[in-house]
Formats: C-alpha cells, structure tokens, sequence
C-alpha cells in the first residue's frame, strides 16, 4: 500500500458509481481544455458568468478603477471655493464642523483655522469644470468625465473607507466589487482572469497598507478573486516553469493532478475544488498570455511617450496604466489600479504636487489612448480615493504650509467612458467643503451605478451564504441616472 501511486490511494474508498460520475466529470474537463487548447471559440463568459446575466443591454464591457488610496484633498483638487481666501485662518465654525466629527489625531488641537488650497483653478470643457493647475493633463479630457463632487462615505480612518469603497461593507470578509463581477459576468478571455489588480507607490510617501482582502473572493468562490499583478519582480508568481520541465511535462502534471482533484470532489462535494482545478488551468493558460501581454515591444512609440517616462518601469503607475489598458484589449472584466500615498496630514504643498505629477499624465494618457481605440465607449474609467480631507489645518497654518486630515462626509470622484455624460459635474458642497450640499452620492450609489452600466441589477446580482442573501449593495443603493449618458 505504502508503494502505491497517489490516485490509487484516492480511488480505493470509491464506490463503482463515484468512479462513474468521476470520470464521467473527468471526461468533461478535459475535453472542455482540449477545446480550449485547441483554439475553441466559446467565451469564458458562456461558462463561467451567471446563465441570467446580463440583466439587460450593457452600455460597458469592462471597468478600470483607478484607486488613489490615502483620500485626495477634494478641495485642493476639483472642489474649487474661492470664497474662502478671505477666511484664511478664521475658526472653521463648529455648526460647520462639531468636535465630534473630528478623528483622535487632530481633535485635541485648540484651534480648527480654515486652510484655503494654495492651488490656483480653472475652468475646463463644455461645462467649465473647475479642475486644479496640479493636472493639466487630466483636465484637457475634462470633455470625457463627469465630475462628481457629492460623494459621501460612512469611515472615517482608512482600512474601514478602503473596505467599504471595495465590498460595499466597512468589515473585512465581504466579496470585493471585482470579484462580484467576475462572479456574475465571468471573462471574455479565457486565458487571463477575469480580474485583476495592481499597485503602485508615490514619490511622495508609501501610503496606507493595501490588503489581499481588497481584491478578495470573501465568500464567492475563490475563482473570482482578483489576481494581483506584482509591482517588483515576476508579475505573477510561478508565472514560468522550472528548469527542466517542459510544457508537456507540465500538461501532464495538471492532468493528473486534476484527475485526483476530481476524484476528491465526488467524494466530498466541496466546490472549492471544483475551483482549485480551474486556477490550475488558468494559471496554466497564463504562462503563455502574461508574458505576450508584458511585452511591450508592439507598442509605438508615440503611445509609450503618451504615457510618459514612467511607462516602461514595472512598479510605477505609468507603467500598470498601459497594462490596464492591454488588459482590457485583451477582455479582461474589471481592472483595478491601487496608488498610494495620497494620505496628506501635513505639508500638503510639498506632498500633492508630487503625486499629481506621478498619475497626472498617464491618467489623461489612458483616456486619450482608449478613446483613440474606439474602446472609450464600452470602457467605464472610476478615479477616486475613499474619503475626502478637512478644510481645517491639521497642525500649524502658515501661508505657506497646511495639513489636512480625515472626511468622510464629502469628497470628489470622476467616472468617464461609456454610458457616462461625458463633460458634466454632480452635485455640490457647502462653502467649505465640508457637507454635501445638493445631490449626494453614496458609495452604494456608486456600485449600484457601476452594476447598472454593466447590465447588471444591483438588487438580482445576490448570492446566498449562510442562511442569508448577501449582494455588494446590501440593502442599499440607487443607480444615479443623472450622470447617465
């Protein structure tokens, strides 16, 4: 017995009716790889998306997410209040902003003054968007976006706001936005996942931690988890076989591995291995497709000056734009891009600057370059971080130097692309942009509309576990059909 090969000890405890259904399941496996191998035209989507999906038409394909983690001044940025140049330095008032708003690391300051950005503005486009000097190039396509400067969330330190921004919910264990879609549309390539994420760092300091659980399964299968596309060495990890085994090797190694895998599954019933012998198969796939879709050598030359100096180091933010954008050429679904170290508590005008320059230019690059493709219009682009930043100083004020610190009850996103009312603005703040003023925007509201674009009814997508039915919008959420195209 101790002589015996591995799959004979699996099969021995099996009934004749088990080994039945395990090769009949078997048979059907292989052959739906051979397929695949062989070129098949049917669509990861036929087979790994919902059967009642989509709801209705879409108006996109696929969603790029660019996460600017650490929460971008707002009104540094796109929320442009003039009025309070003559306000410099005045108490901000506590009917304004009461104390019990205010986070442990600035609420035992003795003074709250008002700290007008320092940027200079102007207006762009058809709708004369107000976008700040620090991105001269995102607001040459201020046309492409519309600007939404009513949203609100309900964390205020970051792990919670990031948790909720990406799952609908501030506790971690929740299925993560891309892994909801995934779940419900599946790929259109079968050979790439069907999400995918990436990061990278600012010049100006590494930022707040970015877990696996942002681009988790929770509790979908785990599938639909996002693949995280490394920012240093290999992109993806065992991405290439060891010395000396060769790919036929290899083919049979995952043969027989999912055999026994198929085998386990009859007798147990958990489908969890049903998913273990598709990331087998997938990460096989991905040995051939990552390495073409890296190469960069097809790219001319005026597309890679586009985006910029940064485009060709692994790592930058430059350089995961262009991949995002070879990624949904290549019918990857949901595509997300973490940028860190937008977090701002002191010396704002040293530190902003320099992030905008790290993203300014590739942003705009990928909007030019989508557009230019013909795929703007079936692509939603979403730029925004988790929460805004206050109007008061966090520490000392001088004309020169200001901190901001954490809020949550307003800040400013942009989507662009299909299905979006491209050169508009939504909703307002009060004159410190403080609350939300006219048209908030919840983050249910902003899932809810992503779902909807991809023609999906945040209300049906559900998925039942432990005795409940769990959707990324919970019990909330209205699609937000003003800025619909």
């Amino acid at each position: 017995m101790n002589g015996a090969l591995p799959i004979a000890r699996h099969q021995s405890p099996l009934t004749r009716r088990s080994m039945l259904l395990g090769s009949i399941s078997l048979a059907s496996l292989l052959a739906r790889d051979a397929e695949s191998m062989a070129g098949s035209a049917t669509s990861a989507a036929a087979h790994r998306g919902l059967p009642s999906l989509p709801h209705y038409r879409p108006k996109v394909k696929r969603v790029i997410y660019l996460f600017q983690s650490g929460g971008p001044a707002q009104m540094d940025l796109f929320d442009y209040k003039p009025g309070l140049k003559n306000k410099f330095g005045e108490e901000v008032p506590k009917s304004v902003y009461p104390d019990d708003r205010k986070t442990t690391m600035s609420s035992a300051q003795t003074s709250f003054p008002v700290a007008p950005s320092i940027f200079k503005f102007a207006q762009h486009g058809q709708a004369g968007s107000w976008i700040t000097e620090l991105l001269p190039q995102i607001a040459t396509q201020a046309d492409e976006m519309c600007i939404i400067r009513s949203m609100h969330t309900d964390a205020i330190n970051h792990d919670p706001a990031i948790t909720f921004q990406q799952s609908g919910s501030q506790i971690p264990g929740r299925p993560s936005i891309g892994s909801w879609i995934g779940y419900g549309l599946g790929s259109e390539n079968e050979n790439l996942p069907a999400f995918v994420a990436m990061s990278s760092k600012g010049s100006a300091k590494a930022g707040q931690p970015l877990y696996d659980r942002l681009w988790g399964s929770g509790f979908l299968p785990s599938k639909h988890q996002g693949v995280k596309f490394r920012n240093q060495g290999d992109p993806v990890l065992d991405i290439t076989d060891p010395a000396g085994v060769s790919r036929q090797v290899r083919r049979t190694m995952l043969d027989s591995l999912a055999e026994m895998n198929q085998l386990k599954h009859v007798e147990a019933g958990d489908p969890e291995i049903q998913s273990r012998i598709a990331q087998y198969e997938l990460a096989y796939r991905m040995q051939m497709s990552v390495p073409d879709l890296l190469d960069f050598s097809d790219e001319p030359t005026h597309v890679l000056d586009m985006y910029g100096d940064d485009v060709k180091k692994q790592g930058k933010y430059a350089y995961n734009c262009l991949i995002a954008r070879r990624l949904a050429e290549r019918g990857v679904r949901f595509i997300q891009l973490f940028h860190q170290g937008w977090d701002q508590h002191n010396n704002v005008p040293d530190t902003l600057p320099k992030q905008c320059m790290d993203t300014d230019q590739a942003t705009a690059a990928l909007i030019r370059d989508l557009k230019q493709r013909g795929m703007l219009e079936d692509t939603l682009i979403i730029w925004g971080g988790e929460f805004g930043r206050t109007i008061y100083s966090q520490g000392k004020l001088t004309d020169k130097v200001y901190g901001r610190d954490h809020h949550p009850s307003c800040f400013t996103m942009w989507l662009a692309g299909g299905g979006i009312k491209g050169g508009t603005n939504y909703g307002s703040t009060d004159d410190y942009s403080v609350n939300v003023a006219e048209n908030g925007v919840s983050v249910h509201d902003l899932h809810a509309t992503i779902l909807h674009l991809l023609g999906i009814d945040h209300e049906r997508l559900i998925y039942r576990y432990q005795g409940r039915d769990f959707r990324l919008t919970d019990v909330f959420g209205n699609v937000v059909k003003p800025i619909l195209a």
